[in-house]
């Protein structure tokens, strides 16, 4: 429901509250004339321009989160937990109870009470409102921004992550390949398989921590992790007595020459690192938003910033860079360039002009 409607079904008692927060000037006493003041107020071009500048970076974080939920409805508890992860810092945490964040989008009158017997408990956002805030949001990010020419040199994968997900499966079908007690394929197997790829990488190192990112992200490097991850969630691929295997339907996939489709792997990428990045999609969302044409690296990562609460030992700088922009390239999203001056740059790529709008609405069939 748009804004208008969820007045109409709200009670007289937050339509004061609204009304006096945004000190409309009519009869406290008429549900109709509260109504025609708030939506006055609201409607104002100014208006969301005006109270997305004053919001605090708890309250922005928040209102980000509710932008990008798929859900039409949230009960309080769900609502409570968004709140919690708004906090960045345990001084926040002390500071501010999470129902008071939900308290204040209520009397701002952009949190509404459901408005039927089976949805009073439940709170809604106004779709008119999520639109609004959307496009303002946008619009202040990538004012934020440096844009500059196309660099020299360019780099762009395409769709060698599909490529290199067959040429996994083609090398363990012509390979015998053991594995340790942990159920890890030997640095020995790890170097040949990397020599068979697009796209090389070093393998991970001893020592440090590598968590939270996939099942096997601990032990393979990043890429390689998040394909070798789906493959096994796709059964493609088994780890029995000690061996790496393919399964009847991983044969059939390298018997067939089968390419995964890019959105497949996108989505996959999206649900794996979403426990450790909450808000993902809304990072891809912005990106996208902001890299229509190429801008720098460094002043992209400053304008989303606020955005990114850091991850035990990952710091919001290399959340951004090697979680999503790093991902975002060998998923074909991006390109990323150097200049001269070793500036980097980067720009959203055809394919994920397309794919990153169909994404935010869940629409299927991107190849």
């Amino acid at each position: 429901m748009n804004l208008a409607e969820m007045l109409t079904f709200a009670d007289i008692g937050q339509l004061s509250k609204i009304a006096n927060h945004y000190q409309c000037s009519c009869n406290e006493n008429s549900k109709n004339e509260l109504i025609q003041s708030i939506l006055h107020q609201v409607g104002r071009k100014e208006f969301i321009e005006e109270h997305v500048s004053k919001l605090s970076d708890e309250d922005y974080r928040f209102l980000n989160t509710l932008l990008f939920d798929h859900r039409q409805r949230y009960s309080l508890e769900e609502l409570m937990a968004s709140a919690q992860h708004t906090r960045f810092t345990e001084d926040a945490k002390e500071k501010e109870n999470p129902r008071d964040i939900i308290s204040r989008f209520r009397q701002r009158g952009w949190l509404f009470n459901g408005s039927s017997q089976n949805t009073k408990f439940l709170f809604e956002v106004p779709e008119d409102l999520k639109l609004r805030f959307r496009e303002v949001l946008g619009q202040r990010l990538k004012a934020e921004v440096s844009i500059g020419d196309e660099p020299e040199a360019i780099r762009e994968e395409h769709t060698l992550a599909s490529e290199d997900l067959y040429l996994i499966l083609y090398y363990i079908s012509k390979n015998e390949i053991p594995l340790n007690q942990d159920g890890i394929m030997y640095r020995r197997n790890q170097v040949q398989l990397m020599e068979t790829l697009h796209v090389n990488e070093p393998l991970v190192g001893k020592g440090g921590w590598r968590f939270g990112y996939g099942r096997s992200f601990k032990f393979y490097p990043d890429r390689l992790s998040l394909l070798y991850d789906y493959a096994y969630s796709q059964r493609l691929i088994e780890e029995r007595d000690f061996q790496l295997r393919l399964t009847s339907l991983g044969e059939l996939f390298v018997l067939e020459e089968k390419r995964e489709s890019m959105i497949h792997l996108i989505r996959f990428w999206l649900k794996t690192y979403k426990a450790a990045i909450p808000n993902l999609l809304s990072l891809m969302y912005w990106i996208y938003q902001c890299t229509q044409e190429w801008v720098t690296v460094t002043s992209l990562s400053q304008s989303m910033d606020r955005l990114i609460k850091p991850y035990y030992y990952d710091t919001s700088a290399s959340i951004f860079e090697e979680r999503t922009l790093k991902m975002m390239l060998h998923l074909g999203l991006i390109r990323i360039g150097e200049d001269m001056e070793r500036e980097r740059y980067v720009q959203i790529t055809a394919f994920g002009r397309t794919a990153v709008p169909m994404l935010q609405h869940g629409t299927e069939g991107l190849v």
